[in-house]
């Protein structure tokens, strides 16, 4: 009976990976207990939008069969970045340089990602430029555990941040080497209690110096978002960017273009302020998906000096433009859990 529920199973096919869940390992020993089928799944993206249809397909089929599902998740998977069952899904954000709107972007995706209902962290690295705390309205400091020596990162949102801005003044340059960077990010990384979490969002400072070596070499990053605006200087820089992460074995999730064109509300005509298509060619260039195209709207600065990420606004383009990234980006998160525990060697379906 079991083997007949495999065979069954087989009819359920992985969009990304281009097979049945069968044939990619992604179904783990079932067993059946009276009406009950239980069944292990590789499944490593919480609420993304492919392994949520993926469960309810699986559902749908034992049901078919005669049973009542009982699903639960059972990965071990062998990703570049030694990403392990239990660990939360480690999602770097940057940029080749300042100005493009990375910290705006990590704030929206992570809020995003938590209003699907994920488990989401968010960190705010950017040593030099920490502004997620305000773009979140938040002006608590985190507290301390019974312990004194464990920290208690801010909610806000449906998320636990932590940022170096915390440890400074508002006004106070930080003015540290690259020795104290990584002693700093190190042990704010470590002593945090984050919890139990879906994801793991790091807002990266912008370029390739100490800050990012650090991340890459102490967090199991299991992928990049490469943030850049459309024109070719922004291009240049991110070139890096994404040379950095192929460098260490971290994947890159795909490209983000921000600030892609304005649509006017008296003409309703869409204005290419930054040029246009540069996100894509960046893409394209290295093979990477471009996740979203983020429009030039002024409610998105908005919303950042308000501390209410756009992403939480109802239906305006900027907001869906974000749940878009958020679903898109979990989606690759998955593509990269799921390939790594069938192996690595599937076929990947094309682009549209």
């Amino acid at each position: 009976m079991t083997v007949d529920l495999y065979d069954a199973l087989a009819r359920v096919d992985d969009p990304i990976l281009n097979d049945d869940i069968v044939s990619l390992n992604l179904v783990g020993d079932i067993e059946i207990d009276g009406d009950t089928a239980h069944v292990p799944l590789a499944l490593g993206a919480p609420h993304s939008p492919v392994e949520t249809q993926i469960t309810e397909d699986v559902r749908a089929v034992v049901r078919e069969e005669g049973y009542e599902p009982s699903l639960s998740v059972d990965i071990d998977d062998q990703t570049p970045a030694g990403v392990v069952d239990g660990a939360p899904n480690v999602i770097a954000v940057s940029s080749g340089k300042g100005g493009v709107g990375k910290s705006t972007v990590a704030v929206n995706l992570a809020t995003a990602m938590a209003e699907r209902g994920a488990n989401v962290g968010l960190f705010d690295a950017d040593v030099y430029g920490p502004n997620i705390p305000r773009m979140l309205g938040v002006h608590d400091h985190p507290g301390m555990a019974e312990d004194d020596e464990t920290i208690i990162p801010v909610e806000r949102h449906g998320l636990k941040l932590m940022s170096i801005g915390f440890l400074v003044g508002e006004d106070d340059p930080v003015i540290w080497r690259g020795a104290m960077v990584d002693k700093v990010l190190t042990q704010l990384w470590h002593d945090t209690e984050w919890g139990d979490l879906d994801y793991f969002v790091v807002d990266l400072p912008p370029g390739t110096g100490d800050a990012q070596l650090t991340m890459l070499q102490q967090m199991p990053v299991l992928g990049a978002l490469v943030v850049t605006t459309p024109q070719d200087i922004s291009l240049d820089n991110a070139r890096k960017g994404v040379r950095m992460f192929d460098r260490h074995d971290a994947s890159v999730l795909g490209v983000v273009e921000n600030m892609s064109g304005f649509v006017c509300d008296e003409c309703g005509k869409r204005h290419d302020v930054f040029a246009s298509g540069g996100g894509q060619r960046l893409a394209d260039e290295f093979d990477h998906p471009l996740l979203a195209q983020i429009p030039l709207d002024p409610a998105i600065q908005e919303g950042c000096e308000v501390g209410e990420p756009i992403v939480s606004d109802g239906d305006s383009e900027p907001a869906r433009a974000f749940r878009e990234l958020a679903e898109q980006t979990m989606d690759q998160v998955g593509r990269e859990r799921r390939r790594s525990h069938a192996g690595g060697a599937v076929e990947i379906e094309p682009e549209p």
